[in-house]
């Protein structure tokens, strides 16, 4: 089995990045199935429209993250679109779902959307504890699992990596928008700690370097807005034995 997971999709700039190059992505690697998080399409959040795009572009799974309530439009949409996943730990009454078990290569694969507490919001559940719960409970349920956890702090990933090595497939980070260079397989399971941004380059993180710039001088500015220019695409490879145990792991990265 073959797996592109794509770094958070920023902005228009970010989506459309995406579209023009995932006909190139399924030449160079042949994928049965593209993980994309799309949590920043809308700079914070993402519409139906943005979601729609994705999809009809290639994605087969979209993750999102902290800022996944940003754009309230998308709370029906989600309700209606189970391949569109919010993180599983966010505790109820939030709409959509935490993870997806699809076909891939002939086999089921859970992709599951996870969100890390340390400097990010405490009051989402555990989310090691969140993981070994939704183990025990798809027990049989599943071949292959991939997880998108969106967390601030390397230590976190590396810490949530470590423990759940061998007990999934994939495991990669998202949230930092800046892509790491630490691709390893540990007991089986693939990793990155962060698949890195799609979107603007000549940006701060995919913000318009002179907003984010005049907010860290502490100068008034106005509401962040998506960067313009040229854009770059990240993400990882990975590819899985007959056994759904990672034997490749690689960065990727391509300029629009």
């Amino acid at each position: 089995m073959r797996i592109v997971a794509i770094g958070d999709v920023v902005g228009w700039p970010g989506v459309k990045t995406f579209s023009r190059l995932a006909g190139a992505l399924r030449k160079l690697y042949r994928p049965d199935l593209f993980v994309v998080n799309g949590e920043n399409a809308s700079g914070l959040g993402i519409t139906p429209p943005q979601a729609g795009e994705l999809f009809a572009s290639g994605a087969d799974v979209i993750t999102l993250g902290n800022h996944a309530w940003a754009r309230r439009e998308i709370v029906p949409y989600i309700d209606g679109n189970p391949r569109l996943i919010r993180p599983y730990n966010y505790l109820a009454p939030h709409p959509g779902r935490g993870y997806v078990i699809v076909p891939a290569a002939g086999k089921r694969v859970m992709v599951v959307n996870l969100l890390g507490r340390a400097l990010m919001d405490p009051t989402p559940e555990n989310p090691f504890y969140a993981m070994e719960r939704l183990l025990q409970e798809t027990e049989g349920k599943r071949d292959a699992v991939i997880v998108d956890f969106h967390a601030e702090t390397t230590s976190e990933k590396i810490a949530f990596f470590r423990y759940f090595a061998g007990k999934a497939s994939v495991i990669f980070g998202t949230h930092t928008h800046v892509q790491t260079a630490d691709e390893q397989i540990l007991r089986g399971t693939g990793y990155l700690t962060d698949l890195g941004m799609t979107g603007p380059t000549d940006s701060v993180l995919g913000v318009k370097e002179k907003q984010s710039i005049a907010g860290f001088r502490g100068e008034l500015r106005d509401k962040f807005e998506t960067a313009d220019g040229p854009t770059a695409l990240c993400g990882a490879f990975f590819e899985l034995d007959g056994e759904e145990n990672c034997i490749r792991a690689e960065r990727i990265r391509l300029e629009a």
